[in-house]
């Protein structure tokens, strides 16, 4: 989640949506804002106390967090806006970041069909990097009433183009954002899929399914 209050927006960061080149766009206006550097050191504390104190908004919490954290008012004055993507497509962005980057969370030589079995299964341990990902994007963007509390939905599909909208409603010049952590040796989600692995997904992320019209 980025916060800015001098540009009033709020970021939400669903994760494997292109968050991170979204946050690399707009991280230097945050340096200009004069909330950051006490951000900055509650990031700080928070992270030396092991994220006891409750002091910050982590990065890829829900909505609902910022509506509870911050006044009425703020919250409501916030231009708040996420990204969303194709569940199926999803799940292998995050088998492969996991494959790059945390290769020992992955049990041997764990193909893509056994990981999202294991990563689906509701008694499996809480790991956090593979269950980053397990939650329905649309519960980040809804109150406790199943309530949608942002005010823009982008797709991680055209990224550039609904991040240009983000901006000219925040009031900032468009940039073109840099693809950070692309998998350049993965191939068309599809091709990962069977009957089974399809249908899993299907079950586990109907409320995405429904709520944004996404399909196989």
């Amino acid at each position: 989640m980025l916060l800015s209050r001098r540009y009033q927006f709020l970021f939400v960061h669903i994760a494997k949506t292109g968050g991170t080149s979204v946050r690399n766009a707009l991280q230097r206006y945050r340096w200009r804002d004069p909330y950051y550097l006490p951000q900055w050191i509650a990031s700080k504390m928070s992270g030396a106390t092991g994220h006891g104190l409750g002091i910050k908004l982590p990065r890829h919490c829900k909505a609902i967090t910022a509506q509870e954290m911050l006044p009425r008012e703020v919250f409501e004055g916030l231009f708040k806006f996420a990204f969303v993507r194709n569940p199926w497509d999803l799940q292998v962005s995050s088998y492969h970041h996991i494959k790059r980057e945390r290769p020992q969370l992955l049990q041997g030589d764990e193909s893509f069909a056994d990981f999202l079995h294991r990563k689906l299964d509701p008694e499996q341990p809480w790991q956090y990097h593979i269950n980053t990902s397990i939650t329905p994007q649309l519960h980040y963007l809804v109150d406790l009433n199943g309530e949608q509390i942002v005010d823009y939905v982008g797709r991680y599909e055209s990224l550039q183009t609904d991040f240009d909208e983000c901006c000219e409603r925040i009031g900032l010049p468009r940039q073109s954002l840099p693809h950070r952590r692309r998998a350049a040796e993965r191939s068309d989600y599809r091709d990962y899929y069977d009957d089974v692995t399809n249908a899993l997904v299907a079950r586990h992320f109907a409320a995405d399914i429904e709520a944004f019209g996404y399909r196989f």
